[in-house]
């Protein structure tokens, strides 16, 4: 679903929303299992039931297994570069210490469905995963010894002046790129799949720093299970109810070594618990002959968590527990939907949503040894001073958190979103709609402050936007084609600085703080097209165009009305060729090749040459069979053909730690299946 679903979906839906729906239990004994077995000892299985408890009672399983090993290798640098003044860390045979990028998730859902009566129908499910992956791939890009607003630090007496054995943190970490001067560069795109992170800390502990050496172990895992129910009530001829409710629960942890180096410039290790529950109800209805549909509902969310880190900041001085920070929120929604079905071409839509948010943080801040920071008593060195940090050998730890601690703000708004449209059906082949829709992304305080000026909150991004479209089915149904042009209000958007620009004396880094930068307008075009070719080839294509401008901004941001927004191409294009073909015994083979392009983002708020992500295009291969019955299904794929190096998104903390590091995408590789169906 397209553009704001503000009316409907409610908050958080501000760009579209996209609806999954489980099959139902429908007790007829169908089922399948399939194994995958690929690059870099790829191994998948998936297995699906469905069978009758009762005449009434149906019950429907399906899990999954699936593992790959890493495909960045994580080397020891003083193992691979002899003479280089570091202390290796291996301890087996060779210089690797292990990978990044690998998984590992199991996963489990059972579903039921009870047919009550001939009026209502039950249906619960319950699910449950485990991850226990690898940290993700990264690879490091840039290296400087580096402080807020790019400033680097030359003073090898300054604590923030990342050194180990005297060898200082710069471009000999950098396997791969211009900005590397690594001796064991190859120049080969293979240097890409290469990290000399050790996740480890292994500086000298000194009065300022006293809590080394840490080790982060390398890992992204989750635990998450939740349960559901909905039960449908058909109240009579026109009229039914419907409830929704569910609970869920999650824990995950995952660790960065951002520096992506032997050298310890930040690293972090971060836990967040989650639980939340959901109740909807929903009354639909029909009149006038069913000439109107309407729903009525409301919803309810309430959520409990806490975010806690080890957070290691040796480039600022800091080394810290941050939380665990209690966060619990809810939201409460009502709201409607109508269509009038005028004549038998034209209908009318109208929807409208009214929301009321409530947010809560309590910050602590804890040194790693669970003393409080500040607390004389805790330090050899006595109190923090008053004023801006001291950073020196014999200055007392974490000074910048005292202020932090137990200190709680919240956030409460409300918000009335709302859609009217039309569509008008020309024949059974075209289609054309006009609409106009609003939704909003919810306010909020600043998760991650250093400093107390940094305890802000922020208001809701709002958007209003302006659709027509149509949706065709041409040649004989043979050609599907279907376009939308839209423009966007984009108001109050919230993005991440990761510098903030205030007055001295106070810091403008470490800042990771959500803020409501300013306006844009946004136009787009989207076009997609299926068209059954004949022969038994079918093509696939989609084309989008999105023209993003700022037409006001904050000045504190730094920011440019030039720039793009994190995450957001301004083009991207898709193509698929299927080929389909029958044997002389009734099975079936089938051949697909596509490829799809996005042009450039950048991953911060404020552009730079080392927030690009550089566009890119890739091609995958995928070539089936299935046997006569459909009982037996067997396919190859090959994905990235021509094993082109191209990333996914990067992290530049150019104005703090100095580091630029990319998430490559994985090179080629294929798999093979062997599917049953029973």
């Amino acid at each position: 679903l397209r553009g704001p679903q503000g009316t409907l979906a409610g908050r958080n839906s501000i760009g579209g929303a996209i609806k999954l729906f489980s099959r139902k239990p429908s007790g007829d004994g169908s089922g399948s299992v399939s194994v995958t077995h690929g690059s870099y000892n790829r191994m998948d299985v998936r297995a699906t039931g469905d069978f009758g408890i009762t005449d009434s009672l149906f019950m429907r399983v399906a899990g999954s297994a699936k593992s790959r090993d890493g495909y960045m290798d994580r080397l020891d640098y003083a193992c691979t570069h002899p003479g280089s003044g570091l202390t290796t860390l291996n301890v087996g045979t060779g210089c690797k210490l292990g990978t990044l990028g690998g998984t590992s998730v199991v996963a489990g859902r059972a579903s039921l469905r009870w047919l009550a009566s001939d009026d209502i129908e039950v249906n619960f499910s319950g699910d449950v995963v485990n991850d226990t992956s690898e940290a993700g791939a990264s690879l490091l890009t840039r290296a400087t010894n580096s402080l807020a607003n790019g400033v680097v630090i030359t003073d090898t007496n300054d604590p923030r002046f990342i050194q180990q054995n005297g060898v200082p943190y710069d471009c000999r970490f950098v396997p791969w790129g211009p900005n590397s001067c690594d001796p064991n560069r190859t120049g080969s795109k293979k240097d890409a799949y290469i990290s000399y992170a050790t996740f480890i800390d292994s500086l000298d502990p000194t009065t300022q720093r006293p809590y080394k050496p840490f080790v982060v172990p390398p890992i992204q895992h989750l635990k998450q299970w939740g349960v559901g129910s909905t039960v449908d009530w058909t109240l009579g001829e026109n009229y039914a109810l419907k409830w929704i409710g569910s609970w869920r629960e999650y824990d995950s942890s995952w660790a960065q070594d951002v520096d992506g180096s032997p050298l310890p410039s930040q690293q972090l290790l971060q836990t967040l618990v989650h639980r939340q529950w959901t109740q909807e109800l929903r009354f639909n209805g029909s009149a006038f002959d069913g000439r109107l549909d309407y729903t009525l509902g409301g919803f309810y969310f309430d959520q409990e968590g806490t975010l806690e880190a080890r957070v290691d900041l040796n480039y600022a001085g800091w080394d810290f527990i941050h939380g665990p920070d209690e966060t619990p929120a809810t939201s409460k929604a009502v709201f409607s939907h109508a269509e009038f079905h005028a004549t038998d071409a034209l209908t009318f839509i109208a929807g409208i949503r009214y929301t009321e948010d409530e947010k809560d943080y309590l910050y602590q801040r804890r040194n790693p040894d669970g003393t409080t920071p500040g607390d004389p008593a805790a330090s050899p060195a006595g109190a923090c001073p008053p004023g801006p940090p001291p950073i020196t050998p014999s200055s007392p730890p974490n000074c910048a958190f005292p202020a932090l601690r137990l200190l709680e703000t919240s956030y409460s708004g409300d918000r009335t979103d709302w859609r009217i449209g039309a569509n008008y059906r020309f024949n059974e082949a075209l289609m054309a709609y006009a609409q106009v829709s609003t939704g909003y992304k919810g306010g909020g305080v600043n998760p991650r402050p250093f400093f107390p000026w940094q305890v802000l909150t922020f208001k809701p991004e709002t958007m209003t936007t302006y659709e027509v479209g149509w949706k065709s089915d041409l040649l004989g149904n043979r050609l599907r084609l279907n376009g939308a042009v839209f423009f966007n209000d984009y108001k109050d958007i919230i993005l991440t600085l990761v510098s903030c620009d205030v007055a001295p004396p106070l810091p403008a880094a470490p800042c990771l703080l959500p803020a409501n930068v300013g306006a844009a307008d946004v136009t787009g075009l989207e076009l997609e097209a299926n068209w059954r070719l004949g022969r038994g080839f079918s093509l696939d294509a989609s084309v989008s165009a999105l023209d993003f401008k700022y037409t006001s901004l904050d000045p504190q941001t730094g920011m440019s009305e030039d720039m793009l927004p994190p995450g957001t191409p301004e083009q991207k294009y898709s193509a698929g060729l299927l080929w389909e073909g029958n044997t002389a015994n009734g099975s079936t083979v089938l051949a697909r090749l596509d490829w799809s392009f996005q042009s450039e983002i950048h991953s911060s708020a404020i552009n730079s040459p080392f927030t690009r992500v550089a566009p890119y295009g890739v091609a995958n291969l995928r070539v089936g069979w299935r046997g006569a019955d459909n009982n037996w299904e067997a396919a190859l794929e090959v994905n990235n053909v021509t094993d082109r190096l191209y990333f996914l998104a990067n992290q530049d903390w150019s104005q703090s730690a100095g580091s630029t590091t990319y998430t490559p995408a994985l090179p080629r590789t294929w798999g093979v299946t062997l599917k049953r169906n029973f």
